[in-house]
């Protein structure tokens, strides 16, 4: 491709010879003759000059350099839309595979493909165009809507709702039962049924072997345009608002409310029955135990504002030395006094 044709359809300013043919997109040092890559942060601006990259996507008001420019308002959205441009993602052709198990009543729209030993229980309802790889179960009266990507071994149970332009990951559980037991007398547990159900609005990606579960009463819902990452444990009854983003690890405990744009870094840990603000932000590795208000960061554990807890642990690190000075100051002052330190 014509790197004036990619230009035009990223929306990019071109700086520089559009006759390059780009055959693909690359990391700034990876990349060589042939490739676009991008700078979004200032300081890999230096590796403009540097770089074999025969074209790069900056920001409107970065410096010029000996190398074609492709200027954006955000080089990573447009870098983002360059990757799939080139190396589209590749969807089997619509139809079912003689292997798939259909319920006779299960409902399927136009266009669906369905792969070898998928199960598909009665009732269910799958929209237009929405693929489900290999080795998938979809549970009776489960309704998944149009344009969802469902890969290999996810389980989807029964009663669940999945809105449209949904990604669901290798191996996510949906609708897997909650946590809930209640002790007996003997010390012995007691299950507490869990027969309510799961939503998934629209836009919204599971990572691999993510588990969301379905609660007793209510229901479990994440909201339209929220990603989470690879192995997030959401437990029965919380509530995920939109636009919410989740890496790695994350677990949620039951009836947690989430509020829209929220971001958890890796392996965050929140408690049961709380609610977390609009716009919050969680260092990886936090244990939020207490409910947060909109806006804050919070890192540490048990979890409080992110500045408050740089402060704590730069004093932390110092307590062997604090500790020998205090002792030092006690054994000085009881030798002024006359008295043993206390």
């Amino acid at each position: 491709m014509k790197l004036r044709e990619l230009a035009e359809r990223l929306a990019c300013r071109l700086e520089g010879d559009g006759e390059i043919e780009i055959v693909r997109v690359a990391g700034i040092n990876d990349a060589g003759p042939g490739d676009v890559t991008f700078v979004a942060n200032p300081k890999y601006l230096p590796a403009l000059t540097t770089t074999r990259a025969s074209a790069v996507l900056v920001k409107d008001d970065a410096p010029s350099a000996p190398i074609a420019l492709l200027r954006a308002s955000d080089p990573y959205l447009a870098f983002a839309r360059a990757v799939a441009i080139f190396a589209p993602q590749w969807r089997p052709q619509p139809g079912i595979h003689a292997l798939a198990a259909i319920a006779g009543d299960a409902t399927l729209g136009a266009d669906v493909a369905i792969g070898a030993f998928v199960a598909v229980g009665e009732g269910a309802t799958i929209g237009d165009r929405t693929v489900v790889f290999p080795n998938v179960t979809i549970g009776a009266g489960a309704r998944i809507g149009t344009d969802c990507v469902v890969h290999s071994n996810v389980a989807i149970r029964e009663r669940v709702t999945i809105g449209d332009r949904v990604v669901l990951q290798n191996g996510v559980v949906v609708g897997g039962d909650g946590y809930g037991f209640v002790r007996r007398g003997d010390g012995t547990h007691e299950k507490i049924p869990q027969v309510a159900t799961v939503v998934i609005e629209d836009d919204v990606e599971l990572g691999a072997n993510t588990t969301v579960d379905r609660p007793a009463v209510g229901e479990t819902r994440i909201k339209a345009g929220t990603k989470i990452d690879n192995l997030v444990q959401v437990a029965h009854g919380v509530v995920i608002g939109r636009n919410v983003l989740m890496a790695a690890q994350v677990g949620i405990a039951g009836s947690t409310e989430i509020g829209d744009d929220v971001m958890f870094g890796g392996q965050v840990g929140v408690g049961g029955h709380l609610s977390i603000g609009r716009g919050v932000v969680a260092v990886g590795q936090s244990g939020v135990t207490n409910s947060v208000d909109d806006g804050v960061m919070v890192a540490g554990y048990p979890a409080i504002e992110a500045r408050d807890w740089r402060r704590a642990s730069a004093v932390f690190r110092r307590l062997p030395e604090l500790k020998k000075r205090i002792e030092a100051l006690e054994a000085k002052l009881a030798e002024l006094t006359g008295k043993p330190p206390q």
